[in-house]
């Protein structure tokens, strides 16, 4: 469990009544981000104390017969999950810092990765784009997912910095005896919306992706493939 003296308060208003838990900060920011709980997380350790509170700071504890009421279950780990996901959660003004800069990184490299420059069809660099968002004044907030504020920070930064979202579908033949490792590093690219092999044995797909990864695909296929797979830009879109 995480300790007292790093957790900090999550709390929620809900049928009339007061409810905390004492959580780790960093891992409470995580669910309330991928709004849920994920395999990769252990909320019963994150928490301080397996109890949830009418008052933390005084360890005044919730009743059962409230909690039963109001959330229609005693199982602390079900009820903190409902506490982080409708609740706020009381970060210090470093922690709201650290977590706005991390998600300005994430909305930056959203835009490259899915964004070009309409004139040449080119993504525009990380340091670009993080000088639009300077420029134009954009609010970042931390505990707003990643793809709605992206889109909203391009309309924002378009005067400035000029901008279209586009995706790209490539056709992709990779050899026999690299497609097993090719198929893996494709996958992290985006969708493979076709494929079959050929007479050969080689591994052919059809791949849509966004336009601004495509030059990192076709160093990495080639680097699987020691520059032996072929690639070709079928559409635009």
């Amino acid at each position: 469990m995480v300790s007292l003296e790093e957790a900090v308060i999550a709390r929620l208003s809900k049928g009339g009544e007061r409810f905390e838990i004492l959580v780790d900060p960093k891992v409470a920011i995580k669910i309330k981000e991928k709004g849920d709980v994920g395999e990769d997380i252990d909320l019963m350790e994150a928490l301080a104390i397996d109890k949830v509170f009418r008052d933390a700071r005084k360890g005044d504890v919730a009743s059962e017969d409230v909690l039963s009421r109001v959330f229609g279950t005693l199982d602390v780990l079900e009820i903190s999950k409902t506490i982080i996901l409708q609740g706020e959660i009381k970060l210090t003004s470093e922690q709201i810092r650290e977590m706005r800069e991390r998600k300005k990184k994430q909305i930056i490299s959203f835009i490259h990765r899915n964004a070009v420059d309409p004139k040449t069809g080119a993504p525009h660099p990380p340091s670009r784009i993080e000088k639009a968002l300077d420029e134009a004044g954009v609010h970042i907030d931390p505990f707003k997912g990643v793809e709605d504020q992206a889109n909203e920070v391009i309309k924002k930064i378009r005067a400035i910095l000029p901008l279209k979202i586009e995706r790209v579908i490539l056709a992709i033949k990779v050899p026999p005896e690299y497609s097993g490792k090719a198929y893996g590093v494709l996958r992290g690219f985006g969708r493979i919306k076709q494929e079959e092999w050929d007479k050969d044995g080689s591994w052919l797909c059809l791949m849509e992706i966004p336009a601004g990864v495509q030059e990192e695909l076709y160093e990495k296929i080639n680097e699987v493939t020691k520059g032996e797979a072929q690639t070709k830009l079928i559409e635009r879109i």
